[in-house]
C-alpha cells in the first residue's frame, strides 16, 4: 500500500519518550495543550502510535486512549482518538457503531471496511471485533439487517478475499456474462451478483468489469443505474466503486460530506483518518479533478479550530 510521503516528519523523530512525556504535559495545568497533541499524534505513523501508547501507559499507569478521551471532545476529540488507535482497532469500532446504526449510512461504513482493506487487514477487524465486542462482526451484521442489505452485506465482512495480481482472463469474460444477465433480467440481489462480487479478488473483478464495458458497451454502474433511489442499488453500486476504484469512491464521500447542508463531519473525519496512511494523495487529486478546488481549501472553508488544524495536518498540509 502506498503510504503517504507528507505524513513522514522531514526532522528526525523525537525518542517515544519524549513525545510521552510532552503529551503528558499537554493534558497538565488549565487548559489542554491542543496544538501539542496535533504536532505529535498527527505526524506519527500507526507503528509510532502503538510505540507511543504502550510506552505512555508503562510510564504514567493511564491509558492514553482515556487521557485523550478525558481532555478533548466534540469532532476534534473523535478525530484524534479514531487516529491513535490502531487501524483494525479503528475498523473494528467504527463497524460495531455502524451495525447499531442499521441505517443506510452505517451500510456504507461497513462496505468501506469490507472493501477497501486488504484480506489480512479486514481478517484483523474481524480479530479486533471479536477481541473487543465478544461477538463476531458477521453474527452482527447478519442480526442487525435484513433482506437484500443482509444478502450482501453478510459475505462481504466474511470475505477472504486473494490478494494477489493474477487473472483468469475466460473466468473474467463468462462472469463478465453472468453479471449482465442477471442485471438485465433486474434480478439484482441474484446469488451470482452477490457471489462474484464477494468473493472474487480485486484484479479478477476489475478484469470481469472490464470485459462486461467492452463486450456490452456499458460501465456496470450504469446499468445498475436504472432506478438512482434504490437504496439497494445504490449500496451495489458503491461496494462495486470502493472494490475497484476506492479513490474514486472516498472524493465522493468527501465532497458530499463538505458540499451537502451543513458539514457531515463524521463521514470527513471517519474518510481522513483512515485513508491518511493509504492513498490519500489519490483521494485529493481526484478531489481536485472533480471539483477544480484542493481539498485543504474546503476543509479550510468548511471547518475551524483545532479539527480544522487536526484534518489539515492528517493531509499532509502541517504549516496551514
Amino acid at each position: 500500500m502506498e503510504r503517504m510521503a507528507t505524513l513522514t516528519v522531514p526532522h528526525p523523530v523525537p525518542p517515544v519518550g519524549d513525545d510521552c512525556d510532552n503529551l503528558h504535559k499537554a493534558f497538565q495545568g488549565w487548559g489542554t495543550n491542543e496544538e501539542a497533541i496535533i504536532s505529535i499524534l498527527a505526524h506519527r505513523n500507526t507503528s509510532q502510535r502503538n510505540s507511543i501508547r504502550q510506552t505512555y501507559v508503562e510510564t504514567y499507569g493511564e491509558d492514553l486512549m482515556k487521557a485523550l478521551d478525558s481532555e478533548l471532545s466534540s469532532d476534534f476529540g473523535r478525530a484524534v482518538h479514531l487516529w491513535t488507535l490502531h487501524p483494525a482497532e479503528r475498523d473494528a469500532l467504527l463497524a460495531y457503531e455502524a451495525v447499531r446504526k442499521n441505517t443506510a449510512n452505517g451500510h456504507y461504513v461497513l462496505i468501506e471496511i469490507a472493501c477497501a482493506r486488504s484480506s489480512q487487514e479486514l481478517f484483523q477487524v474481524r480479530e479486533n471485533y471479536h477481541a473487543r465486542f465478544h461477538k463476531s462482526l458477521e453474527e452482527d451484521v447478519a442480526y442487525h439487517t435484513a433482506g437484500d442489505f443482509r444478502k450482501l452485506l453478510v459475505p462481504l465482512v466474511s470475505a477472504y478475499r486473494y490478494d494477489g495480481a493474477e487473472v483468469n482472463m475466460t473466468l473474467a469474460h463468462s462472469e463478465a456474462k453472468i453479471l449482465h444477465e442477471k442485471i438485465s433480467e433486474k434480478a439484482y440481489n441474484h446469488e451470482e451478483i452477490i457471489r462474484i462480487l464477494t468473493t472474487r479478488s480485486k484484479a479478477q473483478l476489475n478484469a470481469t468489469l472490464t470485459h462486461y464495458k467492452n463486450q456490452f458497451g456499458n460501465d456496470i454502474n450504469k446499468d445498475l443505474k436504472t432506478d438512482p433511489k434504490e437504496d439497494y442499488l445504490a449500496l451495489l453500486r458503491s461496494t462495486i466503486k470502493c472494490l475497484t476504484c476506492p479513490e474514486k469512491y472516498f472524493e465522493k464521500v468527501v465532497r458530499f460530506a463538505i458540499k451537502g447542508l451543513g458539514t457531515d463531519e463524521e463521514a470527513l473525519t471517519r474518510v481522513i483518518v483512515s485513508r491518511a496512511e493509504v492513498d490519500m494523495k489519490r483521494v485529493m487529486e481526484e478531489y481536485y479533478k472533480r471539483n477544480s478546488v484542493p481539498l485543504e481549501t474546503d476543509i479550510k472553508g468548511d471547518t475551524s479550530g483545532d479539527y480544522k488544524g487536526m484534518l489539515l495536518a492528517l493531509i499532509g498540509h502541517h504549516n496551514a
